[in-house]
């Protein structure tokens, strides 16, 4: 079979079930080949795919992934975030990369907080002086600037689900943040996994303690152009946000898009 004969999501599952690079997906001799993965990480590095999200989970579908199995690309050529919003980077600049976690934890957003709670970990060990935070439900900011953003994808056929990260780390678009040059993305990574194997069991005082949205006055931008205005005041043991109104009531939101309306009373 020929390279060009390789449809990249059948090279991506040859490349999974070989633990060998196959056809243009993968590149060797490179910085992910020289890396130190924290033990118990099944890492696999690709140069560019359609999404590692999508790749992910076909590999657990199919038997040929597993829990705590990672995905990473230079490039994405179909990448989304939240919203079906487009997601993408200059080839190399930028980790874009998928993790799965399987069993899903009983509350499933505890797996977006626990990477988004490890990205953060990352992202401060990097730029130390940096002012980076959290805006619900797993945004990553650098002083109101977009660094980070988490997607997660639910399989409908086995108890697993994909998380996506990409964080800017060498490029960003115009108005949001990025680490800075001379960063590796292969070492924000290593770093990611280090920080996820840190956290605590119990991770819901961590996650409140590093979200910038609570004390804001924010508006929550809702699906069917509906949109609401209150004070966000916690996150629920479903991971859903609490906000006060301007009636008085409380209401909880487990979907939505965050605009933070003025600077948390912290």
């Amino acid at each position: 079979m020929t390279r060009t004969a390789i449809s990249p999501r059948l090279a991506i599952r040859i490349f999974w079930s070989t633990g060998a690079n196959v056809g243009p997906v993968g590149s060797r001799g490179d910085i992910w080949e020289a890396v130190s993965w924290p033990a118990g990480w099944d890492v696999r590095h690709v140069t560019e795919t359609g999404s590692t999200n999508s790749d992910l989970l076909t590999a657990l579908e199919a038997g040929e992934a597993g829990d705590r199995s990672v995905l990473v690309a230079d490039h994405q050529t179909a990448g989304r975030g939240r919203l079906d919003r487009r997601w993408d980077a200059p080839s190399g600049t930028n980790l874009l990369v998928s993790i799965a976690i399987a069993p899903v934890p009983p509350v499933a957003a505890d797996a977006t907080h626990r990477v988004a709670l490890a990205a953060l970990g990352a992202a401060r060990s990097v730029r130390v002086e940096a002012d980076v935070a959290l805006k619900w439900p797993n945004d990553l900011l650098v002083g109101g600037g977009k660094l980070a953003g988490v997607l997660a994808q639910r399989s409908p056929v086995t108890d697993a689900l994909v998380v996506g990260l990409g964080l800017n780390v060498g490029w960003s678009p115009d108005g949001a943040a990025r680490l800075g040059d001379g960063v590796q993305p292969a070492e924000v990574l290593r770093r990611v996994l280090l920080e996820f194997d840190r956290l605590p069991r119990e991770i819901g005082p961590s996650y409140r303690a590093a979200l910038a949205t609570l004390g804001q006055r924010v508006r929550i931008e809702l699906p069917g152009d509906r949109m609401v205005v209150g004070t966000a005041h916690d996150v629920d043991t479903v991971g859903r946000l609490v906000l006060t109104l301007d009636d008085g009531s409380t209401a909880a939101y487990d979907v939505g898009d965050v605009v933070h309306l003025r600077p948390a009373a912290r």
